[in-house]
Order: C-alpha cells, then sequence, then structure tokens
C-alpha cells in the first residue's frame, strides 16, 4: 500500500516524495479512506504512530480542491486545536510540508508569547488555523478569529485537554462552529470521560484504533536499571560517557527535577538543557533547535513539555523518572524508533518506583528486560519487610497505601496536570505551558542489553 493508492492529489504525493514518505502508517492507511468521503472520525493512537498526517492529508486535499476561484481574503476553512504550544508549532512545521505544493496555507497561535504577529498571520488571511485553546478564545472574544466558515475541526491529544482543564474552553469552541462541518477526534486513551465528550461533537464517526503494542513493538529495544534514587544521576552521567551518546532525550517528573539534571551534568561538562513549563517560550523553542542541531547532547523535559518533540533519528529515550501514569511512559519511549526507526529505552527504577513499573508492564503486556550489570546495582534499597507488634504491644501503625497504586492514582492524575494548566493565555506574565504502549504476552525479553548498549548494538 502506498499514498497514491489511498487517492491522494499529485501536489501532496510530490510534498510526500519530497519528505521521503512513500508508505503510510497503519492510522494513516485506515483514516485517510474514511476523511476523504467526509465521514466524521474517532482516532485512538499514540505519539509516533503519524496521526497528524493521518488528519492533516485530507484536510489540504478537500480545501485545495475547494480553492478554484476565491476571492478576497482567505477565511478559515480547518481548525486543529491541541493541548500545548510545542505540539501545535510541529502540525503546522507538517502542515507547511504537505501542503507547500497545494496551494495551503496554515498559521499556528498560542500563549506565552505577545499576539502581533499572530494577529497579523491572521489578518492576512489562512486556511488552516492550528490553536492552543487558551489563546484560540482571547482572540475570538477580542474579533481576531471567526470560526463561522469552518469546515473541518479537529480536536488532537483530546485525553491530555481534559487532564490539564480546558473541558470548558473546548466546550466554548465547539459552541462557535457551524452545525455542518465534517469533526476528527484524536487521543490516545479512551475513558469515559473522552467517550462522553466525543459524542457531543461527532456524529456517528467512523472509528480507528492502533494499539499501545502496535506503537511500540519490536521497534523500541528497551531496559531497565534498578538503581538507588540517589544514584540516578551518577548512572545517566556513566551512561552517556561509556557510550559516547551524542543526543539523548531525559525524561524527568518535575520542572525542579528537570532543572537539577541540567546543573548535574553540567558540573562534569556533558552540555544539557531544559524544557519544562517555567521557561518561556522563547527558551523552549531555542532549547529545542539546540537539540535538533546536536548542539545540546541532553535535552530534560518534563511530560508535558516534551509533547510535540519531534526529533529525526533520535536513538535513545531515558526514563530518569517513571512515569506514575502507564500511558505517558508509551508516550516517551515513543520520541525513539518513530515511523520505521528503531531505538531504545532505557528507564531507571527506584524502591519507590515499583509499583509505577508493575503498572507499566501489566499496560505494555511486557517484561521490560532488567540489566544487573553496572556500577550502581549493589545500592538497590530492599523493599521495608513488616514487623509484627510484640505481645501485648499494640500497633498504632496506620496501614500505607501502596505507591502508586489505584488509591493514588487519581491524586498522581492532578498532580500531573497541574504542573502547568492552560496555554499561558490565562496569565499574562505566563513563561510557558505544560499539558500532559508495547510486546506481547510472552515476555519477549531477548538478550539484555549491558552497560555498554551501543557496543551491543553493533
Amino acid at each position: 500500500m502506498t499514498f497514491k493508492d489511498l487517492g491522494i492529489i499529485e501536489p501532496i504525493l510530490k510534498a510526500l516524495e519530497a519528505e521521503g514518505y512513500t508508505h503510510p502508517t497503519p492510522i494513516q492507511e485506515q483514516s485517510i479512506p474514511i476523511l476523504l468521503e467526509g465521514k466524521d472520525l474517532l482516532g485512538c493512537a499514540q505519539t509516533g504512530t503519524g496521526k497528524t498526517a493521518a488528519f492533516s492529508i485530507p484536510i489540504i486535499q478537500h480545501i485545495h480542491n475547494e480553492v478554484v476561484h476565491e476571492k478576497g481574503r482567505r477565511k478559515v476553512k480547518a481548525l486543529i486545536v491541541t493541548p500545548t504550544r510545542e505540539l501545535a508549532i510541529q502540525i503546522g512545521e507538517n502542515c507547511t510540508k504537505y501542503g507547500k505544493f497545494a496551494g495551503v496555507n496554515n498559521t499556528v497561535i498560542f500563549g506565552g508569547v505577545k499576539q502581533s504577529a499572530q494577529t497579523r498571520a491572521l489578518n492576512n488571511g489562512v486556511d488552516i488555523l492550528v490553536a492552543t485553546p487558551g489563546r484560540l478564545l482571547d482572540l475570538m472574544n477580542q474579533g481576531y478569529i471567526s470560526l463561522k466558515d469552518v469546515k473541518y475541526c479537529v480536536l488532537d491529544e483530546a485525553d491530555h485537554m481534559l487532564d490539564m482543564g480546558f473541558i470548558h474552553d473546548i466546550k466554548k469552541v465547539i459552541a462557535a462552529l457551524p452545525k455542518q462541518r465534517q469533526s476528527l477526534f484524536f487521543s490516545a486513551t479512551m475513558p469515559q470521560s473522552i467517550v462522553k465528550l466525543s459524542q457531543s461533537i461527532l456524529g456517528t464517526p467512523e472509528k480507528v484504533t492502533i494499539k499501545p503494542e502496535q506503537a511500540t513493538a519490536d521497534k523500541v529495544e528497551q531496559a531497565l536499571y534498578y538503581v538507588s534514587k540517589k544514584s540516578k544521576t551518577k548512572l545517566l552521567v556513566h551512561l552517556i560517557q561509556q557510550n559516547e551518546i551524542d543526543s539523548v532525550l531525559v525524561f524527568s517528573r518535575t520542572k525542579h527535577g528537570a532543572n537539577k539534571i541540567v546543573k548535574q551534568l553540567d558540573k562534569v561538562q556533558i552540555k544539557a538543557e531544559a524544557i519544562h513549563g517555567n521557561k518561556s517560550q522563547g527558551a523552549r523553542q531555542r532549547a529545542l533547535e539546540n537539540f535538533k542541531n546536536r548542539e545540546t547532547r541532553v535535552l530534560i523535559a518534563t511530560d508535558i513539555a516534551a509533547r510535540g518533540i519531534d526529533v529525526s533519528q533520535l536513538e535513545l529515550v531515558i526514563n530518569f523518572d517513571l512515569p506514575n501514569i502507564p500511558e505517558t511512559y508509551v508516550h516517551r519511549i515513543g520520541r525513539t524508533g518513530r515511523a520505521k526507526n528503531s531505538g531504545i529505552a532505557i528507564s531507571f527504577c527506584d524502591i519507590e518506583e515499583r509499583a509505577y513499573l508493575r503498572d507499566i508492564q501489566k499496560l505494555i503486556d511486557f517484561k521490560i528486560p532488567v540489566v544487573t550489570q553496572h556500577p550502581f546495582a549493589d545500592e538497590v534499597e530492599e523493599l521495608p519487610t513488616k514487623k509484627a507488634p510484640t505481645r501485648g504491644q499494640k500497633n498504632h501503625t496506620r496501614p500505607q497505601r501502596r505507591s502508586g497504586g489505584t488509591d493514588n492514582r487519581s491524586s498522581d492524575r492532578r498532580a500531573n496536570s497541574s504542573e502547568n494548566r492552560g496555554d499561558g493565555n490565562r496569565n499574562s506574565n505566563s513563561s510557558g505551558s505544560e499539558s500532559r504502549s508495547s510486546g506481547s504476552s510472552d515476555n519477549r525479553s531477548g538478550n539484555k542489553p549491558s552497560g555498554n548498549w551501543r557496543s551491543k548494538r553493533r
């Protein structure tokens, strides 16, 4: 199956060929024919599956075919709403690539920066508008944006928009759209809240689901290091230095933790930068560009700031902290092994993260191979054993909940999403924003990677 077999017009095929794309991914192969027929779509797919092309290519083709003798300033015909600035920028870049020979333009708007450049682009006329919810509503209220001509609407990363508290903003945007439109709804997970939201937006949609294991199986080599919390940075330095890593994306659970890792790497002359919600939009973009250009060896990111990071041929991702939400693990390792490339995902696990690990392995139905031979293996703590109270002594200790278990899951989600709600629009001084799987049951552990994984891959 090629893109030409899907009925894509020549100008878009030419653009895809220029990017080196000839064969569609599963979600593209399934979604594009549905969308070219004008049907609504409910898609469940993770990052790295090619869903941006899956929804943007049909939209560009529809607009190209419709715009024949349009007079006057271009009007917004397609709206793509996404939770974070980085992801919005990435989608805009892809729309530019795919639409460059089709005569279809786009612009991206988001908070955290001055609006003047964005409003100038809107005044010049735009076919496809990519936006974060806060800035979109703000410019709508100011009269810069009208949605009355929108024929195609996409909600991308819907689960993360709900996690960030955008539900009311999304409802306001939907209320401003024409009743007659094609609606596309994408989410990595489908909890009841997402299903309910999709039902209020979509008519009778076609459904496409790309399972987590399809997104990561056989493309990403996974490895697990048990290590004490205090030795994580030393292990990170050891891996970078021993393997002469040129480029690695490291995930930290918190903004403070990301900054701390950067400082510790700087002490050993390893150039690193952090990207998270407390950084200004300019600083985040510079850090990302430096990383893409290989000027920075290590990029430390929080989960929400990492949405939209798309670095070609990224070989290694390291989970410095395991995520408390299992699906996030899949999003993280999906940063490597993108498209048809292979990659490596290494995870550090301390004693407090064992419950998170169990949830992750249950989700992906895969037991991650453990690397036992590394300099800090002997420092791993063991779970404390409970001592029974002696005779006559009352046990006043309240039973503790399992860390990261179902009792704490909702509070963990709140903590994760509250890292930075919104897209920098609710606070004019805001410096940034942040939003919020694979294997098979045969436990394919394969050969356990050694501490020097690079030499092993060779």
